[in-house]
């Protein structure tokens, strides 16, 4: 028998108490629990980073990060970079789109996350620091060109205020 433990915890922005399994992982948590489907999950092992959240404001896996683990912890999913009040796209959303930085768009959700670690650390990347900041997403469809053009556009729009 698996006793439940409780977490207190904010998700984007909003406070949340759960009594969890000890083995449920971070992503199961959002998807299944608060329904947050933005967060994918893909090869399950932190190699493909779909899943990446932020966690106090540094990326993490979330299907390798428990749930228990974030009890008293912010995490910010995909779903928290929109404007809550006006509904409009978060500048490195838009940037994406702009800047055909998706596809299929199944890795998108974890370069978003990765980009918003990125340009909070680093408002003006170069491409090599860029490149590095992402090395760890994988992307079947889009080359990265688009992606390194869309996290370029997402700098040049943050710095001018947008």
């Amino acid at each position: 028998m698996t006793t439940k433990q409780r977490i207190n915890l904010h998700v984007n922005g909003k406070a949340y108490e759960r009594d969890v399994e000890p083995r449920l992982t971070l992503a199961d948590f959002l998807r299944h629990e608060l329904h947050l489907g933005g967060t994918h999950v893909g090869c399950e092992h932190g190699i493909c980073g779909v899943c990446t959240v932020l966690i106090d404001g540094r990326s993490a896996r979330s299907c390798l990060t428990l749930a228990v683990q974030v009890d008293g912890a912010q995490v910010t999913t995909v779903e928290g970079l929109r404007n809550r009040q006006t509904g409009q796209l978060h500048p490195i959303q838009q940037a994406f789109v702009d800047a055909h930085g998706l596809q299929c768009g199944f890795c998108t959700p974890g370069f978003l996350m990765t980009t918003l670690e990125l340009l909070g650390e680093n408002p003006d990347p170069s491409t090599e620091e860029i490149k590095e900041a992402l090395g760890g997403n994988l992307c079947r469809c889009t080359g990265y060109e688009s992606i390194l053009a869309s996290v370029r556009l997402a700098a040049e729009r943050m710095r001018a205020g947008g």
